[in-house]
């Protein structure tokens, strides 16, 4: 399904950005068109699901999808990462089989844990500790020590047999859940992965094919019972289920109905701080291709080895990605430090003014002075 005329890398710059952040409408609405929304749990300033949210939801405020969480369709889950899917998506997910079985000695602790949480209804974890103090504690992975029970109810859950109720102060309160079983023949398990990696393609394109090879191994985490059939998907039907092109060397991919070439695919004139998770950035290969430098993100690299910061936000100006913001509350007030992918700041009064207009924005966001 190749174009006949193939688009040019600005063409799919702009594509980029006009499929994503479309105009901002109601939260249900902008799940439904983005259709998963990765979760990180670093405030800098806010979430990462806030972050996303923000540009693409009118009026959104930090904290308001955990807040409407049990009002809204969707789940706490795991896709390409960990976030929100709507609720729909479930069958394509779920039953999962992760990659490593549980031995007989874990799995009796994780199915007494599970008849506690259905004996009880949605349950705080810390409710259970006491209980099953007896697990222990295992060392973390970040360091420090962990308690086993919190580690198999997060066990439960990856498996589809704990749902997110709710959190509570940014905790995991659980109910025990049973999804249905799911036609395992080959055909069906085929066409459940290709739904997912259309899925993929829908959030993330315009994609270069390595990227959405990358991506495609990336679904091992949230069906890792269908990792072959995914790799079957990519190898065999991309080119025939989406449009692509080879462009500068390197053959991209997007949903067949869209056209990156469309006249429609314009920027405006606004300035944008993203997440770093955000769908326009999240592919550092992409990122590069359509913009010329290397975006990292460096929460987890040693500060004095950072070159941009602890949580940069890529600037996005219009369709130009100009540089970066690290931003942080002091004492209420929002502070910003910026850096550039030219090395200095853009001259005139335009700059300045979309700069200004951005952090009010993200003061109203987050709701500080």
């Amino acid at each position: 399904m190749s174009t006949a005329k193939p688009p040019t890398l600005e063409q799919l710059r702009r594509h980029a950005i006009a499929r994503s952040l479309f105009k901002p409408t109601t939260l249900p609405r902008a799940i439904a068109k983005l259709g998963f929304v990765q979760a990180d749990p670093m405030r800098a300033p806010a979430r990462a699901q806030d972050l996303i949210l923000r540009h693409r939801v009118a009026g959104y405020q930090a904290g308001e999808l955990e807040q409407r969480y049990t009002r809204l369709r969707i789940e706490e889950d795991c896709f390409v990462n960990y976030g929100f899917v709507p609720r729909e998506w479930l069958p394509l997910l779920h039953p999962r089989e992760p990659k490593k079985a549980w031995d007989a000695a874990t799995r009796e602790r994780a199915e007494a844990l599970l008849a506690a949480v259905r004996e009880r209804g949605p349950t705080h974890p810390k409710s259970l500790l006491e209980e099953f103090a007896h697990h222990g504690r295992m060392p973390g992975y970040w360091g420090g020590e962990l308690n086993v029970s919190t580690q198999l109810l997060d066990g439960l859950h990856y498996r589809g047999q704990l749902r997110v109720k709710r959190r509570e102060q940014g905790t995991r309160i659980y109910e025990a859940v049973q999804h249905p079983e799911q036609d395992q023949s080959p055909a069906a398990r085929l066409e459940r992965a290709a739904a997912l990696l259309d899925r993929v393609v829908a959030l993330y394109a315009p994609l270069p094919a390595a990227s959405l090879g990358y991506l495609t191994s990336l679904l091992g985490y949230g069906v890792p019972h269908l990792r072959a059939e995914a790799r079957q998907a990519f190898a065999k039907q991309a080119r025939e289920r989406y449009a692509h092109a080879k462009v500068d060397g390197h053959t991209w991919y997007w949903p067949a109905d869209e056209n990156p070439a469309s006249r429609r695919h314009k920027a405006d004139d606004t300035l944008r701080l993203l997440a770093p998770f955000d769908p326009v950035v999240w592919d550092r290969r992409r990122f590069e291709l359509l913009w010329g430098w290397e975006y990292k993100f460096e929460a987890y690299v040693p500060a004095p080895k950072r070159r941009m910061g602890h949580y940069a936000l890529p600037m996005l100006w219009g369709e130009d990605m100009i540089g970066w913001a690290n931003l942080r509350l002091d004492k209420g007030r929002l502070k910003h430090e910026l850096g550039f992918a030219s090395g200095s700041k853009p001259k005139g009064a335009a700059f300045k003014l979309a700069l200004e207009e951005e952090l009010a924005r993200m003061r109203l966001f987050l709701g500080c002075e």
